[in-house]
Order: C-alpha cells, then sequence, then structure tokens
C-alpha cells in the first residue's frame, strides 16, 4: 500500500532562489515568467535507470583512478541519504566532481592556472546501501578563482548528484567545509537566505570515520525534501 503520510513543504527561504544577482549566472538563466509544473507519470518515477550498471569496486575511491596516489589531503566523506521522514533512501545512485587539491577541474573549459592531476580525475560514484549510506575517499578540493565578481573566489566544495528511480528524479547540490572564511563571501552559498538551511551544506568534521595515518573523515547527511531538506541547485 503507498505511503500515506502528508507531505511536509520546505521551510519558506531554505531553497536557493532562480533569481539572485550577485550570482551573475543567475540573472541569464533564471526564469521570465512563473513556472508551470509538468505531471509526472508512473514511468518518470521508476524508470529508465541510469548508470546504476555500470558501478565498479574503485569507482567510490577518488584516489585510485590513476596510476599513483594524487596529490593533495586525502579524506572520507560519507553520510546518508534520507527523506523527509528521516527515513534511509537505498539503491539511489550517488555522484560526486570536484576540482583537484590546487582547485582546477579536469575539463578543457577550466583554464585556472593551477596544475592538473595526472592521477585525479575527480569524479566517483557509488549507490546508497539498506540504511541510506554512501561514501567517498577523495582529496580535500582547493579553491579556485571563478571571475563572478572582482577577486572571486569559490570555497572548498563538492558537487553531488542524486539519482533516485529514474532520470527525473535527479537533484544536485554542493558540500562545503567546516570553518571556510570564503563561505561568508560566496554569493552561490549566501543565494540561500536561512542561515539554517545554509548550515546543512556544510560537512562536519567526524572522527568516527577518520582513519589513523590516512585520511580525515567528513559527515555529510542528504535529506531530500520537507522542511529539513538539504538545498538544491536551481
Amino acid at each position: 500500500m503507498a505511503d500515506l503520510r502528508a507531505y511536509r513543504k520546505a521551510q519558506a527561504g531554505v531553497q536557493p532562489p532562480y533569481f539572485h544577482p550577485p550570482y551573475v549566472s543567475s540573472v541569464k538563466r533564471a526564469p521570465m515568467r512563473p513556472l508551470i509544473a509538468v505531471p509526472q507519470t508512473l514511468s518518470e518515477w521508476t524508470g529508465p535507470v541510469f548508470g546504476h550498471s555500470r558501478i565498479g569496486p574503485t569507482d567510490a575511491d577518488l584516489t585510485k583512478h590513476g596510476e599513483e596516489e594524487p596529490l593533495g589531503e586525502r579524506i572520507i566523506v560519507s553520510g546518508r541519504v534520507l527523506d523527509e521522514e528521516a527515513r534511509p533512501v537505498r539503491n539511489a545512485l550517488v555522484e560526486v566532481w570536484q576540482a583537484n587539491a590546487a582547485g582546477r577541474y579536469l575539463h578543457k573549459n577550466d583554464q585556472h592556472d593551477a596544475p592538473l592531476d595526472p592521477n585525479f580525475t575527480g569524479c566517483g560514484r557509488t549507490l546508497t546501501d539498506e540504511r541510506g549510506r554512501y561514501r567517498f575517499v577523495t582529496i580535500k578540493p582547493g579553491a579556485y578563482p571563478w571571475r563572478n565578481h572582482p577577486n572571486a573566489w569559490r570555497p572548498m566544495h563538492i558537487h553531488f548528484s542524486l539519482f533516485g528511480a529514474g532520470l527525473l528524479t535527479r537533484l544536485v547540490t554542493q558540500m562545503y567545509f567546516p570553518g571556510d572564511p570564503l563561505l561568508a563571501f560566496d554569493p552561490i552559498f549566501q543565494s540561500i537566505p536561512d542561515e539554517g538551511g545554509r548550515a546543512r551544506l556544510v560537512s562536519a568534521f567526524d572522527w568516527e570515520t577518520t582513519l589513523p595515518e590516512q585520511a580525515l573523515g567528513y559527515k555529510f547527511d542528504i535529506v531530500l525534501r520537507g522542511r529539513a531538506a538539504t538545498p538544491m541547485e536551481k
């Protein structure tokens, strides 16, 4: 039987607005007219599923994608994917992408004057388990300039993409690091009016997942909807 518990709407001000002038790109891409809700059919909720069968044994360890160890501080990022009732979201496809330790992406459009790392692709994927848990081993990303405004620097962050049962159930967000002084100056992070919403994008240092002499641990839980929802990109 379907779960008929009431869906709790997100608290006002938690999700970032489409139009936020300090974030220059939003001026050009924000909708000019009111949005129209398009009803979804059963097929859009149940399939097609993207990428689940292509996950390899080292896809969740971004330090194992080269011939040698990548440069930078090794970290472990883990957490749970939950719904609005704090129930685990099982078998969700979680993808991440990020800059390397020098603050550069492995992408032709990134021309930042920082070195590439031949042993770091910056991309990974995994599936949540029965308790909604995920885990990545990676390198702490560096900050980088992005020319949004004079002397603009993006804080250290990791992009997260989550796929549910089908292609049209994708959500994208970013994870930040505690104590980063650039957060106060970042228009993307600051576009979220609610302080609690911004706080949910900042990971927490996690002693339980920190490995002796190997990697520091960071915890980042993702709530997909409801009043405690993680802010998502628009």
